[in-house]
């Protein structure tokens, strides 16, 4: 069994956020993960996603980071930014989150990771060089190119995801083994983008006739999720 919630987080930026909660029942304290979201926000899969880490055994926290501009087009383009660039205001939003769970009794202050998922990813590798977590965890995503994350990593991508043709997972993985920063990075041969969730109606198929080839690929999926959980297992 797990334990949801909506909560608010106070933000470095001023205000509060809104955000999702999922944990283990228990007082723990658990391992805990800040998830950033794909570009669609806070959808039910991203929800569902984060109940499953939770049975688990993992605190996770999704950030709302598109709440302030309720994920109008500029609001969405400017985390994007935020995302290639490394520099911006959803960052301060991402340490908020950071802060705000080691700050509860039930999770381990000194074992919190990064995931995320499409932009998520990105964010997660860009977290990751920060300093202040223990694991990235970045699904189909890229950070800034001078990113260099200094924890563990554990990344997953599509081949039929025309974004990473460019031979980004393979850079990505020959920096990690020169700096002899543990990781594991895949590449799944059948996978396009977003292939860890479903994404539905016309999102969904227009997403899937892209070039990013973004659907729910269950074989891929889960794989993937079996990397992850050993690799947190390990690392977490």
């Amino acid at each position: 069994m797990t334990i949801e919630a909506d909560v608010a987080i106070p933000s470095v930026n001023g205000g509060t956020l809104p955000g999702f909660l999922a944990r283990p029942e228990g007082d723990g304290p658990h391992p805990a993960l800040v998830m950033i979201y794909e570009a669609f926000g806070m959808t039910a899969e991203m929800r569902r996603i984060a109940r499953e880490l939770a049975r688990e055994g993992y605190t996770v926290l999704i950030p709302d980071l598109f709440a302030r501009g309720r994920a109008t087009p500029l609001c969405v383009a400017s985390t994007m930014r935020t995302m290639l660039t490394g520099k911006g205001a959803a960052l301060g939003d991402c340490e908020s989150a950071r802060r705000w769970l080691a700050g509860q009794p039930t999770v381990d202050a000194d074992r919190i990771g990064a995931i995320g998922f499409c932009m998520g990813g990105g964010f997660a590798l860009l977290l990751g060089a920060t300093g202040l977590y223990r694991v990235s965890v970045p699904f189909y995503g890229r950070a800034a190119a001078s990113v260099q994350p200094v924890c563990p990593v554990v990344a997953s991508f599509g081949a039929r995801d025309l974004e990473f043709r460019d031979g980004y997972p393979e850079r990505l993985e020959a920096d990690l083994a020169e700096r002899g920063v543990p990781h594991d990075v895949r590449t799944y041969p059948d996978a396009g983008h977003s292939f860890m969730t479903r994404t539905p109606g016309t999102k969904g198929a227009l997403a899937k006739r892209s070039p990013l080839h973004a659907e729910y690929h269950e074989p891929s999926a889960t794989d993937a999720t079996r990397r992850v959980l050993t690799f947190l297992r390990e690392h977490l």
